[in-house]
């Protein structure tokens, strides 16, 4: 296992740093930021009181925001799903309720534009 990191970008620090705000305002309770196992990394670990949530996070700093499902490729989602089933093995939580959020961070001089997808990808999920 890999030591975790932070997002190596002020952007992408900006946008995690929101992200998990967010998510703190709505309830949520913050397990893990930037998980990492072999070559994959969790960007936040959260749990809404039923399901532990793989989120990953996506900033942009442009006026036009493209659907999220744009920015995540199959491969990369692969390695995500790897590094959670790697994450609740190491907690002995294996087959605790699983979900695969995405929120896309869109960042424009001080504004800021937060969206949550739930359950952005509930085929791959084998714990559903």
């Amino acid at each position: 296992m890999l030591p975790a990191r932070k997002s190596t970008t002020p952007l992408g620090i900006l946008g995690e740093e929101k992200a998990v705000a967010f998510l703190e305002e709505h309830g949520y309770t913050i397990l893990e930021r930037n998980y990492h196992f072999e070559r994959a990394e969790v960007d936040i670990i959260a749990y809404d009181q039923r399901k532990i949530i793989l989120i990953e996070v996506k900033t942009r700093s442009a006026i036009r925001f493209e659907d999220s499902d744009q920015y995540l490729t199959k491969a990369q989602f692969e390695r995500i799903r790897m590094a959670g089933q790697a994450w609740l093995y190491e907690r002995k939580m294996e087959g605790s309720p699983l979900r695969f959020d995405m929120i896309t961070v869109l960042l424009n001089g001080d504004e800021s534009e937060v969206r949550h997808y739930k359950d952005a990808i509930s085929d791959w999920n084998p714990f559903i």
